[in-house]
């Protein structure tokens, strides 16, 4: 008799093949029949008509904190994943020194925007070496399984105190000593090293990522730790992620493709269309292939949607700069939005705005910014925003912005892109997903909390890019294939991301027709009552972790299946 039997359902194996219909076998957590599969079995799930998955793998997420609080790491879990890898972009909380906590929680929360509060409230601190981080994480009960990379940030501040905080250059004994905490998290289970060079990064103090003007010997120095052990994966932020340094996509490739080829390892960076200089990415995913064919494992991650702020009133908006706002800026919803309501208090603020937010027009541009429905349109035309509408209705443009943040009683979002949205359109994301050398990630789960909620890609992937996207779509195969085996092979997980006998008994039973991704919402659920966005998704029949289904159309079933993830497989 079998654990658990998926029947009938419309398989869509990872592999990129096409979708057929089969039968899913899982025993013991390991799938052991695809096809037609006889014998009864301890549970059934009738997928007839039901797309059947593996589950999804996230190799960009900062999960570091809430996974020591929260066993379903929400909203990631929502959205059909059962792996993630935490640690990016070279911030995290191990090692630590016992007077450093408060420190690498300002680091955290100024360069992911996770409450500080929250963070300080949450953890609880039973580690300072990276290896004892590891083994807290693995005591939690989790939903699904987490693993980690050794953060850059942490790793210098450890060993160099204060002048690692303040990016002083590192001595050779600094960058022996970085190197072996290194060795010895990788050894212990992470799956590798992460940094950042892009100056967006900053703590709470508005120090760059410690890392961030690390000299190229340290960079290898570090890396080359993973070429000796044969394993991991070299993650980063790339300088000039936001076009601030023109000559960067050329100097940072070829430091990457040389170290790449020097320890023998995949060299992972986060790729996105800027504004400032809106065809470097054109030119990084022609300098990764130029790499490839030379033998360097070199590969840009990319997002699946625009990298977007979320405006409204339980957030931050135009209006919040005026003068006339400070009296009600703190008050609850519903009396912000009664006084915003006022003819007195709306004549006020309009014309007060303009000239408010003229040092940070460029983060609230009507041009740029479009009304959020209920059911989100992430590739809206250049005609729905704000600005547009407003000439349309020949009204003034931040009236027409202020009686859409009072809509649905002030829960309505304006959704301002920031990245991957130059031209009004998705058409260079669609580029960089279908380019040989990219994988997919970026999703930030558990960070971005009072500005964004991108943790919900894996939905929109499925959605927007093989379903509803009027041009230049994707077989559903291919996207399923770039969320699970892609990004599995990257990271060295070769027993998941494929249901096929033998692998991981990972899965996701889905009403593709039926997927749906509401509108993302503030709720103040974080320790501390600290506020975050989260968004969920109708459409997941099941969500199974090793052949338990730990997800029931989106509701928590009380298993707790999941693992840390040590070392690749």
């Amino acid at each position: 008799m079998h654990d658990l039997v998926v029947r009938g359902g419309t398989l869509v194996d990872g592999t990129g093949a096409p979708p057929r219909t089969a039968d899913v076998a899982i025993d013991g957590g390991v799938v052991t029949e695809v096809g037609r599969v006889d014998g009864r079995a301890r549970e059934t799930i009738d997928a007839d008509g039901l797309l059947v998955t593996p589950g999804f793998v996230d190799v960009h997420t900062h999960f570091d904190g809430q996974v020591t609080w929260d066993p379903l790491l929400t909203p990631t879990c929502w959205h059909g994943v059962t792996t993630v890898v935490m640690g990016n972009c070279g911030v995290g909380f191990a090692p630590a020194r016992p007077d450093r906590h408060e420190w690498l929680i300002g680091l955290m929360e100024g360069v992911e925007d996770i409450p500080g509060a929250a963070l300080s409230a949450g953890i609880e601190w039973e580690w300072e070496s990276f290896p004892e981080y590891l083994d807290a994480v693995d005591r939690r009960p989790k939903l699904f399984d987490v693993a980690t990379q050794v953060p850059h940030g942490a790793v210098r501040a450890y060993v160099m105190g204060e002048r690692g905080a303040r990016n002083e250059p590192a001595t050779a004994d600094d960058i022996e000593q970085m190197a072996r905490i290194v060795r010895e998290g990788i050894e212990a289970g992470a799956l590798g090293f992460s940094t950042s060079r892009t100056i967006a990064h900053m703590a709470i103090d508005g120090e760059p990522v410690p890392g961030t003007f690390a000299a190229e010997d340290e960079l290898f120095g570090i890396g080359r730790v993973l070429g000796e052990l044969g394993t991991g994966v070299f993650e980063l932020a790339p300088a000039g992620a936001l076009g601030e340094d023109l000559a960067a996509p050329d100097r940072e490739m070829d430091w990457m493709r040389r170290l790449s080829a020097a320890i023998g390892r995949p060299v992972t960076f986060a790729l996105t269309q800027n504004d400032h200089d809106p065809d470097a990415w054109s030119r990084m995913l022609e300098l990764a292939q130029r790499a490839a064919q030379e033998g360097a494992q070199v590969h840009p991650q990319v997002a699946g949607r625009p990298v977007c702020l979320l405006l409204g009133l339980q957030t931050f908006h135009p209006f919040a700069y005026c003068p006339s706002f400070a009296p009600f800026g703190a008050a609850p919803l519903a009396e912000k939005v009664a006084r915003m309501r006022d003819p007195q208090v709306r004549a006020a603020l309009l014309a007060e705005v303009d000239a408010a937010i003229a040092p940070m027009r460029q983060f609230l541009d009507p041009e740029r910014a479009f009304p959020m429905g209920e059911v989100p349109d992430y590739e809206p035309p250049r005609e729905r925003s704000i600005a547009a509408i407003a000439a349309a209705q020949g009204r003034p443009t931040m009236e027409v912005y202020y009686d859409a943040l009072l809509e649905d009683d002030g829960r309505a979002l304006v959704m301002r892109p920031l990245l991957n949205y130059t031209h009004f359109s998705l058409d260079a994301v669609r580029t960089m997903l279908d380019h040989p050398t990219t994988t997919w990630g970026l999703g930030d789960g558990g960070a971005h909390c009072g500005t964004t909620c991108d943790a919900s890609t894996p939905t929109f992937m499925l959605t927007h890019w093989a379903r509803d996207r009027g041009h230049g779509r994707f077989p559903v195969e291919e996207i399923v294939r770039k969320m699970t085996s892609r990004t599995a092979a990257l990271y060295g997980l070769g027993d998941r991301g494929v249901l096929a006998p033998g692998r991981l008994g990972d899965l996701n039973v889905i009403d593709h027709d039926a997927l749906r991704l509401p509108r993302p919402e503030m709720v103040y659920d974080l320790p501390g009552d600290a506020r975050r966005f989260v968004q969920r998704a109708d459409g997941y029949v099941a969500t199974v972790k090793r052949g338990v289904v730990v997800l029931r159309d989106g509701e928590d079933c009380g298993e707790r299946p999941g693992r840390l993830v040590r070392g690749a497989r």
